[in-house]
C-alpha cells in the first residue's frame, strides 16, 4: 500500500523548541511504519514545505496548465495514494488550521473511497482528543473516512526526542503496540478499497458533482 502522512503544523512557537512537537510525533509514526509495515511505501506531507498563497485558491480552481507546480505535485502524490495518516494539534478544540487549509486545496475526488487514520497530540494531559472528534467529520465529507482507532499522544515531549525517539524513560514497544491497532486497521482497510476500486470504478458508479453544487440536491 502507498500511504501519505499528513503534518498539519507550522508553528514552532511553542515549546519544547527547537523541534516542533508534531514533527517528533511523524518521526514515530515514520519508524514504528519502517519497523513493523516495512513492506509498504510511506512518504511524509509536511504542511511547511507547502507555503499557500495569502488569497486562498484551491488546486481545482486552476486551469489544468496553470496550477503551481507543488499543488500539481500534491494533488497526484494524493490521487495515487491507498490511505491516509493525518497527524493534528489542537487548537481551541479543533483541528490544525494549517492541516485544513492544506487540504481544502484538493477536491474530495482525489481522497475519496479511501480511509484514513487520526492521529493527534498536545503538550498536555487530553492528547489532541477534541480535535480528532472534528476531524472525523472533516475527513468523511472529503471522503476518505477515518477508521475506528485513533492514535493520542499527551505530553508528547514527555514521550519523543527531537528525532522521534523515545525518551530513555519510555517503552517504545508499548507505543508502537499502541500505534499497530490504527495502523493494522488502516491497511486493512486501504487494500480492501484498493481491490474493490479495481472491480468498480467509484467516480463512475456515483457521479461527482463538477458544476454546481446544487447536484447534490433532492428532487
Amino acid at each position: 500500500m502507498k500511504l501519505l502522512i499528513f503534518l498539519g503544523t507550522v508553528r514552532d512557537s511553542t515549546p519544547p523548541k527547537p523541534a516542533r512537537l508534531g514533527d517528533r510525533v511523524a518521526k514515530a509514526c515514520l519508524d514504528c511504519l519502517h519497523s513493523r509495515f516495512d513492506k509498504h511505501e510511506v512518504e511524509l506531507i509536511d504542511a511547511l514545505d507547502y507555503p499557500l498563497d495569502d488569497v486562498f485558491k484551491p488546486h481545482f480552481a486552476y486551469a489544468s496548465s496553470k496550477a503551481p507546480p507543488a499543488l500539481n505535485d500534491l494533488a497526484s502524490k494524493i490521487e495515487s495514494a491507498d490511505g491516509f495518516i493525518m497527524i493534528s494539534p489542537e487548537y481551541n478544540h479543533s483541528m490544525s488550521p494549517a492541516l485544513a487549509n492544506l487540504l481544502n486545496h484538493f477536491g474530495s475526488s482525489l481522497f475519496s473511497y479511501k480511509p484514513s487514520a487520526i492521529v493527534t497530540y498536545s503538550a498536555g494531559q487530553w492528547g489532541g482528543l477534541r480535535a480528532a472528534i472534528g476531524m472525523r467529520t472533516f475527513l468523511s465529507e472529503l471522503g476518505c473516512l477515518p477508521v475506528s482507532s485513533m492514535i493520542h499522544v499527551p505530553k508528547a515531549q514527555e514521550v519523543f526526542d527531537a528525532d522521534g525517539s523515545a525518551l530513555a524513560e519510555i517503552d517504545i514497544a508499548s507505543w508502537f503496540d499502541y500505534f499497530d491497532r490504527t495502523f493494522n486497521q488502516l491497511l486493512w482497510w486501504a487494500k480492501a478499497t484498493k481491490k474493490h476500486r479495481a472491480e468498480v470504478d467509484p467516480h463512475t458508479l456515483i457521479k461527482s458533482f463538477n458544476t454546481d453544487p446544487s447536484e447534490r440536491n433532492a428532487p
